[in-house]
Order: structure tokens, then C-alpha cells, then sequence
């Protein structure tokens, strides 16, 4: 009878504590708002901006949604400080892979830095292509395109100068080749395949060699020298 009555305190004791709530340790404002930064990223990836609620948010993130206008003022706050991240990471990461000297090594870079973005960061991607009525004129995909194309310019605007063409027509030559590459990304990010080094020696076999003299099998020259 006394193991009986033991062995029920002991249940009873195990009972109460796993009624008693668990502690949960309390984020920094800090990490908070990364949390919820990082938690709409997902969202509006998944769903575009229209269909991202508040609601939504504040369910993932287990808080109430007063603490969201809180950190960001509502949706359109948030969103503002998710795109204006992925734009600037896109961007350092394009801009930061432009290092080789040749013109070709060039394009290999600019196209492998854009395909390894869209392999990394699929979620920021996406964000930056569904286009938003909120969008900013500073603050989409088209934006950050043309900011890479700008300084494209620049280096083709000085090649062109050393072999005699017209330095003016850089502008044009830089738009159309930042834009092929783009949108070729816009569909890889879809298909994933070909491999991103495949995808990247393809498209500059078109924009180096022209249509009339495509390599059959082309390669990263970058590669071939690492």
C-alpha cells in the first residue's frame, strides 16, 4: 500500500509539472524585429505582397500583431525593409564578383554571381521579381538590373574606346546584355537546370561570340585558369 501511495504522489508531482507552461526566453527588440524580417521575407515570397497578411506574420513569428506595427509600422514597413535588403545584397553581390580584367571574365562573373544569388537566396529572389504596386522606383528587380547595367557601362564604354567604336553606344550593348542575363535567371529560377556554370557559359557564348559563331560546347574560361 505505501509503493501504492508513493508511486501516485509521483504521478500526481509528473502531472503538475508538465501542466506547468514552459519558459520561453525573451528576444532582444533586436532579434525580434530580425525574426520578423526574416519571417515576411518567407511570406511574401511565397504569396507576393497582396496576399501576405498581418495576421499571417504575427501567427509564424507566436506574437501578437501590435508588436509588428511596433518594429515596422504595418505590412508595407516590412516589406520596404525586405526588399531594400535583398536589393542591396543582390547588388554588393553582383558588384563585389566584377573583379577580372577581361571583358569575357567579366560577363562570366556578373552571370555566375546572379545564378548563385537565385541558387542561395530563392526566397530574396523571388521577393525582388513579383512586382508590387509599393514598389518604389528604387526598390525592384528592374532597378537593381539597371544599377548593374550602369556599371557595365562603364567597362564596355572603355573597351569600346581602346577598339575604336563608338563609347556612346556602351549604354545600349550594357542594357542589352545585363537584361538577357536577367531574364534568363528569372527562368532558371524555375527549371534549375542546366547546372548555374552551364547556364552562365551559354549565355556568354551568345553575348561574346554572336549567333553565327556559337562555341558548340562552351566553357567558363574563368574556371578553365582556377
Amino acid at each position: 500500500m505505501a509503493d501504492e501511495a508513493t508511486d501516485g504522489r509521483r504521478r500526481a508531482a509528473g502531472a503538475a509539472a508538465a501542466a506547468k507552461p514552459t519558459s520561453r526566453v525573451r528576444m532582444s527588440a533586436a532579434q525580434r524585429r530580425e525574426q520578423l524580417i526574416s519571417i515576411g521575407r518567407q511570406i511574401f515570397a511565397e504569396r507576393g505582397f497582396d496576399a501576405t497578411s498581418i495576421e499571417e506574420v504575427a501567427s509564424r513569428a507566436k506574437v501578437s500583431k501590435p508588436v509588428i506595427y511596433e518594429h515596422f509600422g504595418g505590412k508595407e514597413g516590412l516589406y520596404a525593409v525586405v526588399v531594400d535588403r535583398e536589393v542591396r545584397a543582390l547588388l554588393d553581390r553582383i558588384t563585389t564578383a566584377l573583379t577580372a580584367g577581361h571583358p569575357r571574365e567579366l560577363l562570366e562573373q556578373a552571370a555566375l554571381a546572379l545564378l548563385t544569388y537565385i541558387e542561395e537566396e530563392t526566397s530574396g529572389f523571388r521577393v525582388l521579381v513579383r512586382e508590387s504596386p509599393l514598389m518604389a522606383a528604387t526598390g525592384n528587380f528592374s532597378s537593381v538590373m539597371n544599377d548593374v547595367g550602369h556599371q557595365v557601362e562603364h567597362i564596355l564604354a572603355a573597351e569600346f574606346s581602346t577598339r575604336g567604336y563608338d563609347p556612346k553606344l556602351a549604354e545600349l550593348y550594357s542594357q542589352a546584355l545585363v537584361g538577357m542575363v536577367a531574364l534568363t535567371g528569372r527562368w532558371w529560377l524555375e527549371v534549375r537546370k542546366p547546372r548555374k556554370e552551364t547556364v552562365a557559359a551559354h549565355l556568354v557564348n551568345l553575348s561574346w561570340n554572336g549567333l553565327s559563331h556559337l562555341e558548340a560546347k562552351p566553357g567558363l574560361i574563368t574556371r578553365k585558369r582556377a
